[in-house]
């Protein structure tokens, strides 16, 4: 049975998902932290510093480019577009990690950082097709539905990457280092196949057929009244200063939960095989929480997944063995799509459908300029502290203001300010 074109385009844009989440799951979250450290030649502190800087400054450069791009390619009908050079951007960069040699930590934060750059950019592209795609009334379920494929299509990858290091020589492989760099190549070549179908069946509504430079010029004037507008914009302000904060915690924990192993003590492997864990449990759970948004509204099933990153970061600065490292992996499985998804979905509700690629760059930028503080926080409280625990312990401080400011947005009232901004 040939599937409608609504649901193509619906498969076609979740599929994205499927295809750019082996970057965050196998390189930002699990090997290239393990690849880093043990090539970088200082204690684990300072490595913690460097990797944490690495983050924070990929993250600056993401969110200054992201709303200016923004308003750019709302101007011009260029989303696609924009999304296809950074997308390449991070599948490049990411391939060329399997040629960083021993010792050269320089050179393999510079990749690492482009590749992140390349990754956060496009996601932000597609973010803003959101709009476009998921029916009316469906955001939530299209946008966790997302998030599902995304854990499992990462972690099916993942998965065949932890096989390959483990066992290296039933792939043909000299040994777990030479499976760590293949596993780079593998990622890169996922992410572009599963990347065609968006680029072939979503489709977004035409821009102005102006010259480029015109567009540009036009693109930042925009950029400007959108910046006013968000301030006008009460419940849209609220809301991503709230995001801001909760976010933090929640791509910071991410990023760093495996350096934080390793901080403590425990074995790479172990922390890998964890990681791959989440990355299952997350599936279902990304669905579940896609149903929570339609039942109980998006903002309780927010306040659950910050309730638990808070639960996680005291569990975490306690935590003395391996094995609790694997519970939290499953606790953080079970809400870390959640979060993310209703975020997206609840925030697209609330903005003017015909700017959601400028508002969602400034919905990105705030995203990643909260991602700049975690990781600095983390790795600057650890290496003032001597205590990696401290660190992570300092990342609830965060949360909670996200939770007390997202307690003050008022969705209906966001949803008319939108409508009326549109007809205006």
């Amino acid at each position: 049975m040939t599937p409608t074109p609504a649901r193509r385009t619906v498969f076609s844009w979740v599929l994205y998902d499927w295809a750019n989440s082996a970057f965050s799951t196998t390189v930002m979250a699990g090997f290239f932290p393990v690849f880093f450290k043990q090539n970088a030649g200082v204690d684990a502190a300072t490595s913690t510093l460097r990797l944490g800087m690495a983050n924070a400054a990929a993250s600056v450069v993401v969110a200054l480019l992201a709303p200016v791009l923004g308003a750019i390619a709302d101007r011009g009908g260029a989303r696609k577009k924009f999304l296809f050079l950074f997308a390449a951007l991070g599948v490049v960069m990411t391939g060329a990690l399997r040629f960083v040699q021993a010792g050269q930590w320089e050179i393999a934060v510079l990749i690492y950082a482009a590749a992140a750059i390349g990754f956060s950019s496009a996601n932000s592209f597609y973010d803003s097709l959101l709009v476009h795609v998921a029916p009316e009334g469906r955001s939530d379920v299209v946008s966790s539905l997302g998030f599902a494929c995304g854990y499992l299509g990462g972690g099916v990858l993942f998965a065949v990457n932890v096989a390959m290091t483990l066992n290296p020589g039933l792939f043909g492989l000299a040994d777990a280092e030479e499976a760590v760099r293949v596993s780079f190549i593998t990622v890169a070549v996922w992410w572009a196949v599963f990347s065609i179908p968006l680029f072939l069946f979503v489709k977004e509504p035409p821009g102005k057929t102006a010259g480029y430079k015109r567009i540009v010029a036009e693109g930042l004037r925009q950029f400007k009244r959108t910046f006013a507008e968000i301030r006008k914009l009460k419940v849209v302000f609220l809301f991503l200063l709230g995001y801001w904060c909760y976010i933090d915690g929640v791509d910071t924990i991410t990023r760093m939960a495996v350096d934080y192993g390793l901080s403590i003590g425990f074995d790479a492997k172990n922390l890998v095989t964890a990681l791959l864990i989440t990355q299952f449990v997350g599936f279902p759970a990304a669905v579940l929480f896609g149903k929570i948004g339609e039942k109980k509204g998006a903002k309780t099933g927010i306040y659950i997944g910050i309730a638990v990153y808070i639960a996680v970061c005291v569990w975490a600065y306690r935590m003395k063995s391996v094995w609790e490292f694997y519970g939290l992996a499953v606790t953080v499985g079970l809400v870390l799509g959640g979060i993310q998804s209703l975020s997206r979905s609840f925030y697209s509700r609330i903005i003017p459908k015909d700017k959601a690629a400028e508002f969602f760059g400034f919905y990105n930028m705030l995203g990643k300029f909260a991602a700049v503080l975690g990781p600095m926080l983390i790795g600057g409280v650890g290496v003032l502290t001597r205590s990696p625990r401290l660190g992570i312990l300092s990342v609830i401080v965060l949360l909670a203001a996200g939770a007390a400011l997202l307690s003050r947005v008022n969705e209906t009232e966001g949803r008319e300010a939108a409508r009326e901004m549109e007809s205006a």
